[in-house]
Parts: structure tokens; C-alpha cells; sequence
């Protein structure tokens, strides 16, 4: 079952090196793009320039897209431990997914509608469904995380064991001190504050934990 595990997870840092290396193709492909359209020399005219530009935007919208959710999967499938089932993971999960989404799918629209006003006026209505659609996206995420508080409610653990992998996520620049801080917040939950170390001295005083016959 281990190596099962372990196969799955390259395959899932195999699947970020790819979001990657795409990202960075299209990076590459926007820049020719925008060099085309700013390049003096060139006899084109200002409507080419400007669909040339919003070409480039297009393509960095899918890279940044790309980028977003090889991170997701690094952060959410790799670093983290927490099983698919907890409702605070499968929330968080789908959430930065959709986000992105939502996101390169209105700033397409916007880049659709600059181009086809000019261009085809009569596919303008392709480029609202677009729109549209990321609309219906996004309000049924809405849906999805306001149903999803009540299963995060009968399972409290699921929350608890996001912040932990959160805060161990983000100490994870050093092994050293990520396991030294690992420790320091598994005795933080004991209640130090609450009184056994405390009583303990006031026991050793007075031989009883309040502090009224240490003061007698």
C-alpha cells in the first residue's frame, strides 16, 4: 500500500513539472507575441497590434492558470498528509481550483469581447456564454462552500488537522526547526495555561494546587 502511495505521488510531481514546463511555454509564446506587436519595424496596423496584445494577455491568463494549479496540486496532493475525504481538504481543494478557473474564464471573456467587438461583432454572444458560464461557476461554488459548513461542523478534526499541515507547510523551508515547532504546538493544546505545571509548584509549596494555603 505504501508504494501505491509513493507511485501516486510522483505521478503527482510529475503532473506539476508538467503544469510547469506548460506555464513556461506559454510565458515564452507571449513574450514572441507581444514582441511581434511592439516591434517598430513591422507595417502592420494598430487593430493587428492591439489583437496581438490581447493574444498575449490570453496566453499569460492560461500560464498563470497553469502555474495556479500545479501549485494546488503540489501543496494539496504532495505536502500534504490529510486524507481526500476530510470536508475542510475537499473545501480547500476545490475552492483554489475553481478560483483559478473562475478567473482565466471571466479574463477570456474580457480578452473575447475586446477582440470580436472589432472584429466579428456577431460572435459576441460566444464570447457572454463564456462569461456566463463563469458566472454559474462561481455561484455554485458559492453553494458548495455554504453546504460544506455543515459537514465541517460534525467533523472538527478536519479543521484542526488543515492547520496543522498548514503550519507545517509553511515552516517547511527547514527540517529542523519544522519538527522543533511540530513539538512545541502538540504540548500548546495540553492547557499549559490551565494549571498542571502550575500546580505542581503550588503543590510543592503548599501541598495543594489553589493558591490560598501556599499563602497561609
Amino acid at each position: 500500500m505504501k508504494v501505491l502511495h509513493k507511485l501516486f505521488e510522483s505521478a503527482h510531481v510529475l503532473i506539476v513539472i508538467a503544469f510547469f514546463l506548460s506555464a513556461l511555454t506559454l510565458v515564452v509564446f507571449s513574450i514572441g507575441e507581444l514582441w511581434g506587436a511592439i516591434r517598430p519595424g513591422n507595417d502592420v496596423s494598430m487593430q493587428a497590434r492591439l489583437v496581438a496584445v490581447l493574444e498575449c494577455i490570453g496566453l499569460l491568463t492560461i500560464a498563470v492558470a497553469a502555474l495556479e494549479l500545479g501549485q494546488t496540486i503540489l501543496e494539496e496532493e504532495v505536502q500534504r498528509s490529510s486524507p481526500i475525504s476530510a470536508p475542510t481538504r475537499v473545501r480547500r481543494f476545490l475552492s483554489r481550483f475553481i478560483v483559478v478557473v473562475v478567473v482565466a474564464l471571466s479574463i477570456e471573456c474580457l480578452v473575447a469581447v475586446f477582440q470580436f467587438i472589432h472584429d466579428a461583432p456577431e460572435r459576441l454572444p460566444h464570447a457572454a456564454s463564456v462569461g456566463l458560464a463563469a458566472a454559474a461557476l462561481l455561484a455554485a461554488w458559492g453553494v458548495f462552500v455554504k453546504l460544506n459548513v455543515a459537514a465541517e461542523v460534525l467533523e472538527p478534526e478536519g479543521m484542526e488537522d488543515a492547520k496543522e499541515e498548514d503550519e507545517k507547510v509553511a515552516s517547511n523551508g527547514d527540517d529542523g526547526p519544522a519538527a522543533g515547532g511540530r513539538t512545541g504546538r502538540s504540548r500548546r493544546p495540553g492547557r499549559k495555561p490551565g494549571g498542571k505545571p502550575d500546580g505542581k509548584r503550588d503543590g510543592n509549596l503548599g501541598g495543594n494546587p489553589g493558591g490560598n494555603p501556599g499563602a497561609r
